[in-house]
């Protein structure tokens, strides 16, 4: 078992933990990715699935509206221009909010294992590389 299925498995029954009926549920997701194309194929394929998704393109946006709204999943990329997913989450913790948060990174960067083991400790959830397999999303979100 590679690092990766480890934390997609440990990240599917953290986020199962809370269902008592064992059907899936309607999960209200935040997308975070300055690629709008993966954020509008994303948010489709999502929805598709009975999700409720808002997108954000910008990370300074995307802090804002986790700070303002409640969501069941945050999906963010750690490399984007002006704000980073980086900033996201030393802004969150800064603030004292990340512990109510239940945050999937995501890169394409090479960011390093120490860097995304430095996240999780302040309380990201979990880590995927892009290109990221749509039933390996759905897999780790609990979907």
């Amino acid at each position: 078992m590679t690092i990766f299925d480890y934390i997609i498995r440990s990240t599917l029954i953290f986020l199962n933990k809370d269902k008592s009926n064992g059907e899936n549920q309607k999960l209200k997701l935040l997308l975070i990715d300055d690629n709008q194309s993966i954020t509008e194929m994303m948010s489709k394929y999502l929805t598709g699935k009975g999700h409720e998704c808002t997108v954000s393109n910008d990370g300074r946006n995307g802090l804002t509206l986790i700070e303002h709204e409640k969501f069941d999943i945050i999906l963010l990329d750690l490399a984007m221009p002006d704000f980073t997913g980086v900033e996201v989450i030393e802004h969150l913790y800064k603030d004292g909010k990340i512990n109510n948060q239940k945050i999937v990174l995501f890169t394409a960067s090479s960011v390093t294992d120490e860097e995304i083991q430095r996240l999780i400790k302040m309380g990201a959830y979990s880590c995927l590389k892009k290109p990221v397999k749509l039933e390996v999303l759905l897999k780790t979100i609990g979907a």
